[in-house]
């Protein structure tokens, strides 16, 4: 059963942390300085507590979505790509056997190939990928805001909590931008020097313009973009648009 990815130390002190964090916040500092009883101590009450449900809300998701599994039938359509048998060979995982869509990789612990595999999370006891991301950088979105938030509100000791996932906030803004997974993006640094060192330029292939890849991501409704579970723009995780084909 999926739930039983919520039994995992990793995630239980996730929960605990949420819960320390909201405690502090809602009932010692905004009690004791503003009241909970006043307009302005219930406000913040209200907003606070909007954003760690939406926190958890997005982490829960994040767990229990399968990131993505390659289709047991799925192979390369050769003809249409234009591939050679050579390359369509390597397209074949070493540990699985069977062939790997583009930007999807195996996972040494889940002990398969995952759809657009962005990387294997301990603090979500699952793989972020094709399925699940958009949840994890909600998840993140929501998170840091929260954090900042309680930062305003208790000072220092949230400083270092907001600093960390502000940074993973903002690494993550940039993958989307390019169209990256953080994989893709270690890859991408060897495959630029590989590309200097004979003389040629290289651009990630999958980075089309900020916008679309924006939307590839989080959809093309704006206002969706702010709920983990809206992700009916996504499609089957084995075809990705390219550079070529938005020329």
């Amino acid at each position: 059963m999926k739930l039983k990815r919520f039994l995992s130390i990793p995630i239980l002190g996730v929960f605990l942390l949420l819960g320390f964090v909201y405690h502090i916040t809602i009932f010692i500092f905004i009690e004791d300085w503003i009241g909970l009883q006043s307009s302005s101590g219930s406000l913040n009450a209200l907003i606070f507590t909007f954003l760690t449900a939406f926190s958890i809300f997005s982490f829960s998701v994040c767990v229990l979505t399968d990131p993505g599994q390659v289709p047991p039938s799925y192979a390369p359509d050769v003809e249409q790509s234009g591939i050679s048998d050579e390359e369509t060979k390597r397209k074949i995982c070493d540990r699985c056997a069977t062939y790997k869509p583009p930007r999807a990789h195996h996972c040494r612990v889940c002990r398969r190939c995952v759809l657009r595999m962005d990387h294997h999370c301990l603090w979500v006891n699952n793989c972020v990928g094709y399925w699940n991301y958009k949840a994890f950088f909600m998840l993140i979105f929501y998170a840091t805001i929260g954090s900042i938030y309680s930062t305003v509100t208790c000072g220092v000791m949230m400083s270092a909590l907001s600093l960390t996932l502000g940074t993973l906030f903002g690494w993550h803004i940039y993958l989307i931008i390019h169209n990256m997974t953080t994989i893709e993006y270690y890859e991408g640094i060897r495959a630029a020097w590989m590309a200097k060192k004979s003389g040629h330029n290289y651009r990630h292939q999958f980075d089309l313009n900020a916008y679309k890849n924006i939307t590839l991501v989080l959809g093309p409704n704006m206002l969706k973009w702010w709920c983990p579970t809206a992700v009916s723009h996504l499609k089957d995780g084995l075809t990705f648009p390219v550079i070529r084909d938005n020329s």
